[in-house]
């Protein structure tokens, strides 16, 4: 796969999405200074991560991936990071619950900096100004000085994710992710009456933990019960950075990115011949690809012939977005390529960015049940097709902020603006994370129950 490929060659193809530096001298210096630092993650950790999406593809894993739309210098906080966790550890004990499989952890965090934008100007009050396109790139403030892309933001994002890295290592290990932690935060969630109608599923849960206990499964007797593997993914929008910090596997001899353990090309950055589909095709790490409505079936084979020439299992994700109502539209020719190729893919549902829209109040928001609808029609289509719907792939946050409308807490249009933090996209909060958590778990619930009719029959 990588015999002709160099960490430099996509500078060579046509580049969407990304900054011209206006001083190259001090771009070329910080592209030193980042070759020079330890890489972020490991290529074992990475190639860890491929077999356990091998086993989501295969239907015997289920992948959970979620985390901000953009990570923020200004609201860094080891707060922040813990909160985002933890609910990512209660919704993945839902979802195993519900597949009766393990959930592949994968955090959009330590990395996720940079933003694709529509636009590459933006107008307020009749002044323009280039967009805002990530903390690693240029400033969130609207003003000239603020929007000149900085090189030096590559030095700050790197320390950022270190530090993030550091301290998710140590959440996985040291105790927090202990599993009957994780439990008790659930019943605290259905304990409030508007999540009454999930307490069956959190109690069944609960009698599960019971019986472990009383057959002598606990964490002090099984040490999987207090660790978690966690993961973390961006995607690979700045090229620079990622080149600097791509390295070479010392037990392979093939080349890895170094910023995270998966990586994605977006859906503004997919063509067969650019820039960001020649870096992504030459590293080994897993690698995901967004699928929009203008995603062409004979581009997909292009795509999975050049980012998985070998067929490896694992190796790439299909993320579908496509918004609510739109799913059977699009996913069904999609499926029908990957089948004519005999590709191995994992199939997972974004139902985020196909649903955002401009509430009434003025704020970019999604509807909850827009974002629900769009993960029922993936599962809807997979299962008319005989296909496996592998994982999904969120944006969201720990933190009480009010930015999709809906969920048990019902945000209102009017109510956005009380807690709406966001620099980029809206992201679903902890109690509608949870939530839909709930709801993914019944689609699983369901799926199981007809594949045992199935084999009955």
């Amino acid at each position: 796969m990588t015999k002709a490929w160099t960490k430099s060659d996509w500078r060579a193809k046509p580049r969407v999405q990304m900054p011209d530096y206006p001083d190259t001298y001090q771009l070329n210096q910080v592209e030193a200074q980042l070759n020079a630092f330890p890489p972020l993650v490991f290529a074992g950790e990475a190639r860890r991560l491929k077999a356990q999406l091998a086993e989501a593809a295969a239907g015997r894993a289920f992948l959970l991936q979620g985390g901000d739309c953009a990570e923020s210098f200004s609201e860094f906080s080891a707060d922040n990071i813990r909160d985002t966790f933890k609910v990512m550890l209660q919704m993945a004990i839902v979802l195993t619950w519900g597949a009766k499989v393990p959930v592949v952890k994968v955090g959009r965090m330590a990395g996720q900096f940079a933003k694709p934008r529509s636009a590459a100007m933006e107008t307020v009050a009749g002044v323009e100004l280039p967009s805002y396109r990530g903390d690693i790139i240029n400033g969130f403030d609207f003003t000239a000085e603020a929007r000149i892309p900085d090189p030096q933001r590559m030095l700050q994002a790197y320390t950022q994710a270190a530090a993030s890295l550091n301290l998710l290592r140590a959440f996985s290990t040291g105790g927090y992710a202990d599993i009957h932690r994780v439990q008790s935060w659930i019943s605290g969630f259905v304990e409030e009456p508007a999540s009454a109608r999930y307490k069956d599923i959190a109690h069944r849960i609960e009698d599960a933990m019971d019986f472990m206990a009383a057959a002598g499964v606990t964490s002090e007797t099984a040490h999987e019960l207090s660790t978690v593997d966690f993961y973390t993914s961006h995607e690979a929008l700045l090229l620079e950075y990622e080149e600097a910090l791509c390295r070479i596997d010392s037990t392979t001899g093939l080349p890895v990115a170094g910023s995270g353990h998966m990586i994605w090309i977006g859906d503004r950055t997919r063509q067969p011949d650019g820039a960001h589909v020649e870096f992504c095709r030459g590293v080994q790490n897993p690698i995901g690809l967004k699928c929009g409505p203008s995603t062409t079936a004979e581009d997909l084979k292009v795509l999975m012939a050049k980012l998985n020439p070998e067929n490896e299992a694992g190796r790439l994700t299909l993320i579908a977005r496509f918004g609510a109502g739109s799913v059977g539209d699009h996913l069904p020719r999609l499926v029908k390529a990957v089948k004519e190729e005999g590709a191995n893919v994992l199939w997972s549902c974004d139902p985020m960015h196909g649903n955002t829209i401009k509430a009434a109040s003025g704020y970019k928001t999604r509807p909850f049940e827009s974002v629900l609808r769009e993960v029922r029609e993936f599962f809807g289509i997979h299962k008319a097709e005989g296909t496996i719907p592998g994982g999904v792939h969120f944006e969201m946050t720990g933190q009480d902020v009010t930015e999709c409308t809906g969920g048990v807490r019902a945000v209102t249009d009017e109510g956005l603006s009380s807690r709406y933090h966001t620099a980029c996209d809206p992201r679903l909060n902890a109690s509608q994370s949870l939530e839909l958590a709930f709801l993914v778990a019944e689609e699983l619930m369901d799926r199981r129950k007809a594949q045992r009719l199935a084999a009955a029959s």
